[in-house]
């Protein structure tokens, strides 16, 4: 098993060099740049990666080409502000040395994030299980516009690994606010919109209560404390502020018709 190690990168100096020390096991590292204004690009060559530098397609498309452009089959798609902690590495080093035709075609594993402070345990962040090790001939990157993951083709054997991918994710709530209003918010509502999701006035007012309550309480957000309150209080104004999005649209594609443009 050759496994190539894929990150895909834009500004990521202060991430990159833990990044590629994270996947120095890995029999090549290849780094897919979006025109950094910053040393992503240097820092991640003097790590003895492969960098390209390709200008930003989107979250599926950027890593789908990095998929494709990687020298081995076996892919290991990492996060520049993610880590493979020692269980992980253990579990993909077992692979090795087992026999191919044993091996499944895809492999889930848990990831962990830290935020204000602490390791998150509930809020539905954890296990929050990703199919990051995978066979590019079996499976490739599903084309959406956020939460992108990997389809595996129909057959195709998926297993889990032991260990934990950490994910060293927002910084603050300045900053998690700041990713919600202009990334995950309205990319979340376009993706609605393409799937043919439609919305009102009263799925709006509600959305926002019913995500608090599913992250706080259903999903054991109360278990980590005034971090788990401030990840449901976020999910809150996430889930509303994508409905009021996707209302505008529906609004805007409807005046569109009405005037024929």
């Amino acid at each position: 098993m050759k496994i190539s190690a894929a990150i895909i990168t834009f500004d990521e100096a202060e991430n990159i060099l833990a990044a590629c020390e994270s996947v120095a096991w890995a029999d090549e590292i290849l780094v897919v740049d979006s025109e950094s204004t910053d040393a992503t690009r240097e820092i991640a060559a003097r790590c003895g990666a492969r960098v390209i530098r390709n200008a930003w397609p989107g979250f599926s498309a950027q890593k789908q080409l990095a998929t494709d452009a990687a020298t081995h089959d076996w892919i290991f798609s990492l996060d520049a502000d993610e880590r493979v902690s020692p269980e992980l590495r253990a579990s993909i080093m077992s692979l090795r040395d087992r026999d191919e035709s044993s091996l499944a075609d895809g492999y889930r594993i848990a990831r962990r994030a830290f935020y204000m402070g602490r390791w998150i345990r509930g809020g539905g962040w954890y296990p929050d299980y990703q199919l990051r090790l995978f066979n590019r001939t079996r499976g490739r990157w599903r084309e959406r516009l956020i939460h992108e993951s990997v389809a595996m083709d129909k057959g195709a054997r998926v297993e889990t690994l032991a260990g934990d991918l950490l994910h060293y994710t927002i910084r603050d709530s300045a900053q998690h606010q700041h990713m919600i209003e202009t990334r995950y918010a309205p990319l979340g509502a376009q993706q609605m919109l393409r799937d043919g999701r439609r919305t009102s006035n009263l799925q709006i007012k509600l959305a926002g209560s019913a995500a608090f309550l599913r992250s706080f309480v259903l999903r054991g957000g109360f278990r980590d404390g005034r971090a788990g309150f401030t990840i449901a209080r976020f999910a809150a104004r996430h889930a509303a502020l994508k409905h009021a999005i996707l209302y505008q649209f529906q609004h805007q594609n409807r005046d569109r018709n009405d005037t024929g443009v």
